[in-house]
């Protein structure tokens, strides 16, 4: 079945990178070979139409191709290029990493969460990214 998503990320230099499908889910990988177009028009915020199949390591997207609307989503500040972002106050980032760790990875238990939420915040205050 043919799905459409968008890259999230994707490294030219490497060969890879990752989907995230429309429909939802965990991340689809993305390997240089499966693209049907040039691998520089693979950036991230890209829309573009796959086949998914599962394989030893997971789900891996094949017949990779651009959508109709193949940039970056303007409306969508995390692919836009600016310089401005959120500053989020530490409850507010911590409540934010707790539930994006929740639903990505629900067997986590209470200690791994707040081994690795501290290990993000640590990276957030360094680089401004949470009020101190």
């Amino acid at each position: 079945m043919r799905v459409t998503g968008r890259i999230v990320r994707f490294d030219g230099v490497r060969g890879y990178g990752f989907i995230t499908p429309d429909i939802g889910g965990e991340d689809v990988f993305l390997h240089v070979n499966d693209l049907e177009v040039e691998k520089n028009r693979a950036v991230r915020g890209a829309q573009v139409s796959f086949e998914i199949d599962e394989g030893n390591r997971g789900k891996f997207a094949r017949e990779v191709r651009l959508s109709n609307s193949s940039g970056p989503v303007d409306d969508d500040p995390s692919v836009a290029g600016d310089e401005y972002f959120d500053v989020l106050s530490p409850e507010e980032f911590r409540q934010t990493i707790t539930e994006k760790l929740l639903h990505i990875t629900p067997a986590l238990n209470a200690q791994q969460i707040l081994a690795v939420r501290s290990s993000f915040e640590e990276v957030a205050r360094k680089h401004g990214l949470i009020d101190s």
